[in-house]
């Protein structure tokens, strides 16, 4: 008889464990100081939108319109405000373990991004265990050319002197991409002559419980 009654337990217990590793439950749990602009209502909402195929809009905390555009089991895409979104992805540590990394971006023009990680109960890691090192500038412009665009070449690398990136987490694979965003805040004529040295995205993958660079 108690062996039936601990199966019976097992059972219950089984499909809330394998639940809380969902991330709309994840992202239902969050606490409200974690993101200042949705209430526990407006996250709730969002996922029963989405699941009746439906339209995820909410109206936020400041009554601007918030939408959700993607809910998969591991991923979540928030358009937050016209300028800013945010991003949440489960990521697996161990078979039974996942961290959550978050991705909140703003973009006024240059879009800039800020990365976060966190247990599934919501207690924050400290992020450079998770991503040892972020790409700096020169890993998305050439190095100087050996013609004569180096004095444009040159002109214009001194303008770029902040770094702008947007982070995207990959909806359907373990992949953490950046942008090159610095020119979306020099003068056009400057970020024009930089355009010809500007690399593609740098792009990091999950492996073995961090994001690396893939060769």
């Amino acid at each position: 008889m108690n062996r039936l009654i601990l199966f019976a337990i097992c059972l219950l217990v089984l499909p809330l464990s394998l639940r809380a590793q969902l991330a709309k439950d994840v992202f239902k749990a969050m606490p409200d100081s974690l993101n200042l602009l949705l209430t526990s209502v407006n996250r709730a909402d969002f996922i029963d939108f989405l699941e009746s195929k439906m339209k995820a809009e909410v109206t936020n905390r400041f009554d601007g319109k918030s939408e959700m555009t993607a809910l998969t089991p591991d991923y979540i895409h928030i358009r937050m405000t016209p300028q800013s979104t945010w991003e949440m992805k489960l990521l697996p540590l161990t078979d039974s373990t996942k961290v959550v990394c978050t991705v909140s971006t703003v973009c006024t023009p240059a879009c800039d991004s800020h990365i976060r990680f966190y247990t599934t109960d919501w207690k924050e890691l400290p992020a450079d265990r998770f991503l040892p090192a972020l790409p700096v500038t020169d890993d998305f412009i050439e190095a100087a050319p050996d013609s004569a665009d180096i004095y444009d070449y040159q002109n214009a690398r001194r303008q770029a002197d902040i770094l702008f990136l947007k982070a995207s987490l990959s909806p359907t694979d373990a992949a953490l991409t950046f942008t090159f965003c610095t020119p979306d805040y020099m003068e056009k004529e400057a970020a024009d002559r930089l355009k010809p040295f500007v690399r593609r995205p740098v792009v990091y993958t999950w492996k073995e419980g961090k994001f690396v660079t893939l060769p």
